[in-house]
């Protein structure tokens, strides 16, 4: 070896601390706060590329859903307005806005305080301003608020419901049972209670219920029992886990492994929606959806469960009926086979559509 083959290293900055890189076990990172390299996509762009390349998504990020499907339902085109009610990681957002403009906004609002900010600096840095992107904190049950300031109706609305991919992968957050975190799951973690705090006090047959009506899951009595007899020991992501893992193992019905996880995965989808009270703000939404579209505007919702996609149809439907729009989805759009191969979390969405009805 010489100096050629492997030069000194530079010095530091006088008075500068030298940063070492992350270190972990392994060839490669498994903790969500090791994997550097996919939180830094800018600094790591080609390691970033083939996360994606083999169709994972890449920490700390979210691949958005149906984007050509969402740019042909909605058709926005160069002066339009519109709505991003669950800005999110952005994706569908920066596709709009390179839509609308010149001319036109796009106006993104989020209920997570913590993603709507690093969101809003990620879209400011690729050039779009304070004129053309409008950022907000709000909850789109409360979109009628903005009315005022967009200064009429909305050429179109996108809703992406659920829960990001940001928000799942990062266990301090509390959406996910694969790694130890505090059980949380609420989208805006300044508001509400978290899901430890709910699972001490509320009754069996509320739980019970909550496990049926929010995930459909049909061991809802096995695993509401078996969380009200150990609430002490439901207190985090991997502990809550473990009580459904056992109940389950331990039933006379022999579930495999498979079915047992799918019934975790369940139950943590019910307690956040039921944390952050998901129904009964997306049936407020829904209620406030023509009244801020101008007439001819349209809506999209890309929905991702049963309770959701019910909701969304009914209120199309009942829509329709009354004259308030014109047009609607009559079958559900789904993501395409090769999106469901390049995103497996793209499978479970459904897209549906409403154009408000013009008047005479």
């Amino acid at each position: 070896m010489n100096a050629a083959t492997h030069p000194p290293p530079k010095p530091a900055t006088a008075g500068t601390p030298v940063k070492r890189r992350v270190r972990y076990r392994g060839t490669h990172p498994r903790r969500f706060v090791d994997k550097y390299k996919e939180l830094d996509p800018v600094r790591y762009a080609a390691d970033h590329a083939r996360v994606i390349q083999r169709g994972d998504t890449p920490a700390g990020t979210h691949r958005p859903i149906c984007v050509q499907e969402v740019l042909a339902v909605l058709e926005p085109h160069a002066g339009q307005t519109g709505l991003d009610a669950t800005l999110g990681y952005g994706g569908h957002c920066r596709e709009l806005l390179a839509r609308v403009l010149p001319g036109g906004r796009v106006f993104g609002i989020d209920v997570d305080a913590v993603e709507l900010a690093r969101t809003e600096i990620r879209l400011r840095a690729s050039g779009f301003g304070e004129e053309q992107l409008i950022v907000r904190q709000i909850n789109f049950a409360g979109i009628p608020q903005l009315l005022t300031l967009i200064g009429g109706g909305l050429d179109f609305i996108l809703a992406d419901l659920g829960v990001s991919s940001m928000q799942l992968d990062n266990p301090a957050r509390g959406f996910t049972f694969k790694s130890e975190g505090p059980l949380d799951l609420r989208l805006n973690p300044d508001r509400g209670q978290p899901a430890r705090v709910l699972l001490q006090s509320i009754p069996l047959n509320k739980l019970t219920s909550v496990l049926r009506n929010h995930a459909d899951e049909p061991h809802a009595t096995i695993i509401a029992q078996a969380i009200c007899a150990q609430r002490e020991a439901s207190c985090s992501t991997t502990a809550l886990a473990a009580v459904i893992h056992k109940a389950l193992t331990t039933s006379d019905r022999g579930l495999p492994e498979t079915e047992i996880v799918r019934s975790i995965r369940r139950t943590f989808q019910a307690l956040r929606i039921a944390v952050n009270d998901e129904f009964s703000a997306l049936d407020q939404f829904l209620r406030n959806l023509p009244l801020c579209l101008k007439d001819g505007g349209r809506a999209a919702v890309i929905s991702f469960h049963s309770g959701e996609d019910k909701r969304v149809s009914k209120a199309f439907a009942d829509g329709l009926a009354a004259d308030t729009y014109s047009s609607i989805c009559q079958t559900p759009i789904r993501a395409s086979a090769r999106e469901c191969d390049d995103n497996p979390r793209a499978k479970s969405a459904v897209l549906r559509w409403a154009r408000k009805r013009r008047d005479p």
